[in-house]
Order: C-alpha cells, then sequence, then structure tokens
C-alpha cells in the first residue's frame, strides 16, 4: 500500500517521504528490537513491554530532525509504522487493567518528552489476525509477534479501540467474505478517504 501511495503522489506531483519504522541496520535501537523480535529476550509474557517501548521510542527518535525538516520543506510524510504500533503491540503483552496506563505512558515518552510530530492521519488497514498471519508467513520469517495468534488478535482489538479513541483515525477494511481485497480495491478505499480530507 506504500508503494501504491508513492505512484499516486508522483502522478499528481505531490512531494512526499517515507520513513519505515524500526530502522533496521541504521541505529543500536533497532538492533534491539530486532533481537527482541527473534526472542533473543525471551518470550512474550517474559519481557517488559516497557522497555522495549523505549527501544522503538529511541529508534524513532533518531528521525525526528529529519521527519521535521521534511514537513517544514512542504511535504507529505508517510510513515510505515509509527507510535501506535508500540501502544498496540507492545500493550497486548499486559494485561487488561494496565494496558491503558501504559498507551498513557508511550504517548508522554513519545509526543511529549521526545517531540516527535503527531500525525495528522493515521491509516489503520484491518486484516483478520490469522489471514494476517498467513501473509506474514507467505514473505518472511515471522517475529515473536507473527508467530503468536492470541498477541496478534489482542493486538488487532487495542488497534481498532484506539482507531475510536484518537483522532484523525481511517479504518481501511481489507476484508470480504473472510479472503482479503485485492490490493488495488484497498488503495482505492485510501484514496477516497485522502480526497475527503482534502
Amino acid at each position: 500500500q506504500v508503494n501504491l501511495l508513492k505512484k499516486y503522489f508522483e502522478r499528481l506531483n505531490i512531494p512526499y517521504e517515507v520513513i519505515s519504522f524500526p530502522q533496521y541496520g541504521k541505529n543500536e535501537y533497532s538492533k534491539k528490537i530486532k533481537d527482541y523480535l527473534e526472542g533473543k529476550f525471551g518470550k512474550l509474557a517474559e519481557v517488559d513491554p516497557y522497555v522495549v517501548a523505549k527501544f522503538y521510542a529511541a529508534d524513532r527518535l533518531t528521525a525526528k530532525d529529519l521527519i521535521k525538516s521534511w514537513l517544514n520543506d512542504g511535504k507529505l510524510v508517510i510513515a510505515n509504522r509509527y507510535v501506535s504500533a508500540s501502544k498496540a503491540h507492545l500493550g497486548a503483552n499486559l494485561p487488561d487493567e494496565k494496558k491503558e496506563e501504559f498507551i498513557t505512558w508511550v504517548d508522554k515518552l513519545e509526543y511529549k518528552d521526545n517531540g516527535l510530530p503527531i500525525p495528522n492521519l493515521t491509516i489503520l488497514l484491518k486484516v483478520d489476525p490469522n489471514v494476517g498471519q498467513e501473509n506474514a508467513r507467505k514473505d518472511n520469517l515471522v517475529d515473536l509477534h507473527e508467530q503468536n495468534i492470541v498477541h496478534e488478535q489482542k493486538a488487532a482489538q487495542i488497534y481498532l479501540k484506539l482507531s475510536q479513541a484518537e483522532e484523525d483515525w481511517v479504518v481501511v477494511d481489507c476484508m470480504e467474505d473472510g479472503e482479503m481485497k485485492s490490493k488495488d480495491e484497498i488503495h482505492q478505499e485510501i484514496i477516497s478517504y485522502l480526497k475527503k480530507m482534502v
């Protein structure tokens, strides 16, 4: 979907930049994230989400000035995963009664303490966790999150709650009759939301 958006913006001569998180291979924090996702820190239940959240936050912090420079130049910035990913995937490792406190803490760390730009729009691509897990297995070695379907289901629930509780979220349902919609169908739905915003 990011690649399709890039082509769309290029056709319209809209200046943009793309950044993906984690920034694997670019800093020491992304190395720690990679180790975590490979299970080197232990199983999901054994890892402190607050500790891991600091790795993700530090990785994003290294790109803060770059992102701000793009925005100051009038460019649209597409972030492939951002702060909401930490809230959903790391919050999924906590008991229900501790999730909200963790999400509030992540917001403070990333947006207030670290001063990351707040997104104007978060697009949630809603996919059945079982199908998402199958998709991940097609092209990659699955990581600590992707190999655990219960984790994926809990993260999906948090994403949906965030989309209802926070401003400037759009939920694009990527499923139809239990199957994934085509890439182009999903892309067209995303574009329709972007046109409404503009």
